[in-house]
């Protein structure tokens, strides 16, 4: 209770920035519906802010190693604020993707500074525990957005300013809390190569699941408008794609501790496969299609954990946290390029690419996921990390305390488990 209530202040800044940051994912295509924006060109814009938190992945801790958490946090957070209410004042697709770059590298310093300060807070024995209310934490934040968002008109600069000014506040309660500045630690990443090597299903999975995470979160939004859905309804249809992950977390993460994680992963993957051609198949029914969104975006929080675990289950304990922030990389890399996939889909097909491209990529974790287990032995369930929550788009410090938090416990585990003499 004592680690939960010096954190406190730091989880409600997370909270209004995941607001801030939630509204302008849905705003882009709002508003770009109104600009005359194309997919296409909606799907660069996306990928644009993907691009832009794989550059603050790797470049923030060095701007934090040099002048500390504070001013980085204090300057990134400025022009995040700046950035977002500039938008309305541009109506080219270009200039948006360059502030959707420089948004995009200013959140994943933030993330960095943020993590950095929650795990500096925590304790082997709480930092379980602190990871999974931070992933609760955002993902309430990205579902409030979602209804912050039927409050005003996307065709004027207020939900713009409105986004701004939650990103502007949350920064004073996390500056001006009492918790001293962790130091600024990050491990190298481990290579492509050898990453591909320890863990070809956690490498592919991942790509992927980047492709996945960023079309829902970025064309969800779009798809909305090409099929005339109202602000209202399309505020609930990016709600429902984050929701689930609150819903099917524990009870994966339960069943992945137990069952060979390559079929959880098959099995995750092939749910959400289905419950997209489900979406799909819907369209003229928005009750079912709502549904659809829950349980095929609850798979995908879910799985990001899973492939996460997954991969550190064939790792020693030095390699994981180089491991994570690789993992992280090609996580990213899938973000950029699946939304502009599915861009250029729903311009050549129509809106329902959406849901193929969603479908397509999950269905191929789930087929790869079932080759994998012809071709390594499982481990026993003792032989595995624990699972544990952790958001899609975390940064390397988030996924790499997850995996020392993992090795730890299995170290623990082994010592409890030798027999005594």
């Amino acid at each position: 209770m004592k680690t939960f209530s010096s954190i406190a202040v730091l989880l409600v800044g997370i909270v209004l920035i995941m607001l801030g940051n939630g509204m302008q994912f849905t705003l882009m295509g709002l508003r770009g519906d109104i600009e005359g924006f194309s997919a296409p060109e909606l799907g660069i814009i996306t990928s644009g802010y993907f691009a832009g938190f794989l550059a603050g992945a790797r470049y923030g801790p060095v701007l934090i190693g040099r002048v500390g958490h504070v001013r980085v946090f204090g300057a990134l957070g400025g022009l995040m604020s700046a950035g977002l209410i500039t938008f309305p004042l541009l109506s080219d697709p270009w200039s948006w993707t360059a502030l959707r770059v420089l948004i995009g590298f200013c959140m994943s310093g933030v993330y960095v500074t943020a993590e950095s300060w929650l795990n500096a807070q925590s304790t082997n024995e709480t930092r379980g525990r602190v990871l999974s209310v931070y992933m609760i934490c955002q993902t309430v934040g990205i579902i409030g957005a979602q209804w912050l968002l039927t409050l005003g008109d996307a065709a004027t600069s207020v939900l713009f300013i409105g986004a701004s000014i939650l990103v502007s506040v949350s920064f004073a309660p996390i500056l001006l809390s009492a918790s001293p500045a962790p130091v600024a630690t990050m491990s190298r990443s481990m290579s492509l190569r050898k990453l591909f090597e320890s863990s070809p299903l956690g490498a592919i999975g991942i790509f992927l699941l980047g492709a996945i995470y960023a079309t829902q979160s970025g064309m969800g939004a779009v798809f909305g408008t090409q099929i005339g859905m109202t602000t209202e309804a399309i505020a609930l249809f990016v709600a429902a794609l984050f929701a689930g992950a609150l819903v099917f977390q524990i009870p994966i993460g339960w069943l992945s501790d137990r069952v060979d994680r390559r079929l959880v992963i098959c099995g995750s993957a092939a749910i959400g496969a289905a419950f997209s051609a489900f979406g799909f198949l819907a369209a003229e029914n928005r009750f079912v299609m709502l549904g659809a969104a829950v349980v095929a975006g609850g798979m995908t929080t879910p799985l990001y954990a899973l492939l996460l675990a997954y991969t550190n289950d064939y790792l020693s304990a030095e390699d994981m946290p180089a491991a994570s922030g690789g993992l992280v990389f090609v996580f990213g890399a899938g973000a950029i390029l699946g939304p502009l996939a599915t861009g250029w889909a729903m311009d050549a097909t129509g809106p329902g690419a959406f849901w193929s491209c969603l479908g397509a990529t999950f269905a191929l974790i789930a087929v790869y996921a079932l080759w994998r287990t012809t071709r390594r032995s499982s481990l026993l369930a003792e032989e595995t990390d624990n699972y544990i929550a952790v958001v899609p788009g975390a940064t390397p410090v988030a996924a790499q305390a997850a995996s020392i938090w993992a090795a730890e416990n299995a170290e623990t585990d082994a010592a409890d488990n030798q027999p005594s003499r």
